[in-house]
C-alpha cells in the first residue's frame, strides 16, 4: 500500500524534469566545452534532449491509448507562466554561464544540476517545460474545492492546457501524465 502523499510515475516525473531543461542541452551541445570531445559532449546533450522527451511524449501518448484521464473540477486556478522566468532566469542562465575549463568546474556544474533536478523532482516542478509553452499550452496550478477533490483532500494539482481561462467550478477531463500533473490536449476555450 503506497505511503500517504507518496507519488507514483516516478520514472516519468524525473523524464519530465529532464525534459524541461532541453534548452539548457541545447546551449551546452552549441558552446561545447575545453575537456571533453566535441562528439562525446554533443551526442550526450542531444541524447538528453531527445530521450526524456521522447518519453514524455511516449507518457502523452499512453495515456491517451490508455484512456488514463480524470475529470478534474476546479476550485481556484492560478495561472503559473511567471514561473518560466523563474525558470529561465534563476536555473537556466546561472547553469549555462557554467565555465567548463577545469574538471572540478565541470564536477561542480554537474553536482548543481544534479540538485536542482533532484529539487525539481521533490517539489513537484516537474511541470516546468518551455516546450509546452512552445506549442501554446499554459500552465495552472489548480486548488479543487472543498470537500471534492478527485484527489485526496484539497491536494493541489497542475494543468497544463490550450484553455486561456479556467474557471471556478469547471470539471475538465484531462490525461494523467503523473499523479499530480494533467495534460488536456486540444482544447482551447
Amino acid at each position: 500500500m503506497p505511503k500517504p502523499n507518496s507519488q507514483g510515475l516516478r520514472f516519468a516525473r524525473v523524464m519530465m524534469v529532464l525534459s524541461s531543461l532541453s534548452p539548457l542541452f541545447l546551449l551546452w551541445a552549441i558552446r561545447g566545452v575545453h575537456i571533453l570531445p566535441d562528439i562525446w559532449f554533443v551526442v550526450a546533450c542531444l541524447t538528453l534532449i531527445l530521450l526524456p522527451n521522447g518519453i514524455l511524449y511516449l507518457r502523452i501518448t499512453t495515456a491517451r491509448r490508455q484512456k488514463d484521464t480524470k475529470t478534474l473540477t476546479i476550485g481556484m486556478a492560478e495561472d503559473h507562466r511567471d514561473h518560466l522566468l523563474v525558470y529561465l532566469f534563476a536555473f537556466l542562465l546561472p547553469l549555462y554561464a557554467s565555465n567548463f575549463t577545469t574538471w572540478r568546474e565541470f564536477a561542480a556544474a554537474m553536482s548543481a544540476f544534479v540538485f536542482i533536478v533532484f529539487l525539481f523532482w521533490h517539489l513537484n516542478m516537474h511541470y516546468m517545460n518551455l516546450l509546452f509553452a512552445l506549442f501554446g499550452y499554459r500552465v495552472f496550478t489548480i486548488t479543487p474545492p472543498d470537500g471534492e477533490s478527485p484527489l485526496s483532500g484539497r491536494e493541489r494539482f497542475v494543468l497544463i492546457t490550450k484553455r486561456c481561462y479556467v474557471h471556478s467550478t469547471q470539471e475538465i477531463r484531462a490525461f494523467r501524465l503523473s499523479d499530480t500533473v494533467y495534460f488536456e490536449q486540444g482544447e482551447r476555450v
